[in-house]
C-alpha cells in the first residue's frame, strides 16, 4: 500500500511538473523522500498499534466421551460428522448386567421392607426389641442407596450428547468393549453450540486493544468477503508466562514475545455457525488511535480478501 501511494505521489508530481504547475527545483526533487519517510512515521508504523491486524482461527470445543459405565457396545446409531442435539443417543452399552443389579437389589429391598414392616408390628405390640427395627430400618436405607446406584448405572449404558455439535473420526462399532477410563475416550464430539474466533496481535500492537472494539475478518474458505465482529474478550494468560506446579527448580528459557489472543464474535452468527474447526483467516482490529490509518487497514484486508481466491497459505 506505501507502494501505492508513493506512486500515485509520483505521478501527480510528474503532471504537476509537466504542466509547469510546480517547479522542478531541488526540493521537488527530494520531495518523494519526504513523501515516503512521512507515509512510514506518521501513518504506516502507527497503523500497527492503531489497528492492528493479525491471524485469526476458528476453534470448538472438543469433548472426550468416556462411559461412566463398562461393558460391550451393542448400538452406535450415530454418524460421523452429521448434526445432532443435544440428548442424542450415542451408542448403548449392554444393560442386561446393570437390570440384573436393579432387579436384585429391588427384591433384596422389598424382602427387607416387609421385614421392617414385621418388626415394628412386633414393638408395637410389646413383643419386639427397637434395636430390631432400628436394624431393619437402616439395611432399608442401605438398599434404597444402591437401588439409586444402580438405576443410574443402568441409565448410563445409554451415552448421550452433552450438546449441539457431531461426532468426528468415529471408529466405534458394534461388539467393541469400552471402559471406564478417563484416559481412554472412546470418540471425540465436537461441541457447535459456540464458535470461538481468536486472533493473534503481536504484543507491540496490542497496547490500546479493548473489549468492544469493532473487528474485520476475512477467512480462506470464503475468499473475497469480509466479516464483521467485535472484540469480546484479551485472553490475560499465554502459556509462556504459566508457571506450573513442579518439584522442580525454576528452568530459564529463552524469553520471547509471543503474540497475545483476542476473542472476537462475529456480528453474523448464522455465519459463525457454519465455521468449521481449524478454519484460517486474517483478521484487523479498529482501536480509537490512529484513526486515518483505519481505511489503508480496511483497503489491506479486502486485498487479502481477493487474494484468498489464489494463495492458499
Amino acid at each position: 500500500m506505501i507502494v501505492v501511494l508513493l506512486n500515485v505521489y509520483l505521478a501527480l508530481l510528474f503532471i504537476l511538473v509537466k504542466l509547469r504547475v510546480v517547479p522542478f527545483n531541488l526540493f521537488w526533487k527530494v520531495s518523494p523522500v519526504l513523501v515516503l519517510l512521512l507515509l512510514l512515521i506518521g501513518l504506516f508504523i502507527p497503523m500497527n498499534w492503531g489497528a492492528p491486524q493479525g491471524p485469526a482461527l476458528v476453534v470448538r470445543n472438543s469433548v472426550a466421551i468416556v462411559p461412566s459405565v463398562a461393558g460391550e457396545v451393542v448400538d452406535v446409531p450415530v454418524q460421523a460428522n452429521m448434526p445432532i442435539k443435544a440428548g442424542d443417543v450415542l451408542f448403548r452399552i449392554d444393560p442386561v448386567p446393570f437390570q440384573a443389579q436393579v432387579d436384585a437389589v429391588a427384591a433384596q429391598l422389598a424382602f427387607q421392607e416387609t421385614r421392617l414392616a414385621e418388626m415394628t408390628q412386633l414393638q408395637t405390640r410389646g413383643t419386639g426389641r427397637a434395636f430390631d427395627v432400628e436394624e431393619r430400618q437402616a439395611s432399608v436405607d442401605q438398599l434404597k442407596a444402591q437401588l439409586e446406584g444402580a438405576k443410574w448405572n443402568l441409565d448410563k449404558t445409554t451415552v448421550r450428547a452433552p450438546a449441539d455439535g457431531y461426532v468426528t473420526n468415529l471408529a466405534l462399532r458394534k461388539g467393541a468393549r469400552v471402559a471406564s477410563l478417563p484416559l481412554s475416550p472412546v470418540m471425540a464430539f465436537i461441541d457447535t453450540t459456540e464458535t470461538i474466533v481468536g486472533v493473534e496481535v503481536n504484543q507491540i500492537d496490542a497496547r490500546y486493544l479493548a473489549v468492544g472494539q469493532p473487528v474485520e475478518l476475512t477467512f480462506k474458505m470464503t475468499p473475497g468477503t469480509v466479516q464483521t465482529g467485535k472484540v469480546e474478550s484479551i485472553l490475560q494468560a499465554i502459556s509462556t508466562g504459566q508457571v506450573q506446579t513442579s518439584g522442580l527448580a525454576v528452568s530459564p528459557t529463552a524469553v520471547h514475545a509471543a503474540p497475545f489472543v483476542v476473542r472476537v464474535r462475529l456480528d453474523d452468527q448464522g455465519f459463525a455457525s457454519g465455521l468449521p474447526a481449524g478454519a484460517a483467516g486474517d483478521a484487523a482490529i479498529f482501536t480509537e488511535h490512529v484513526k486515518p490509518a483505519h481505511v489503508i487497514r480496511k483497503v489491506l484486508l479486502r486485498q487479502i480478501a481477493i487474494t484468498n481466491y489464489i494463495n492458499p497459505f
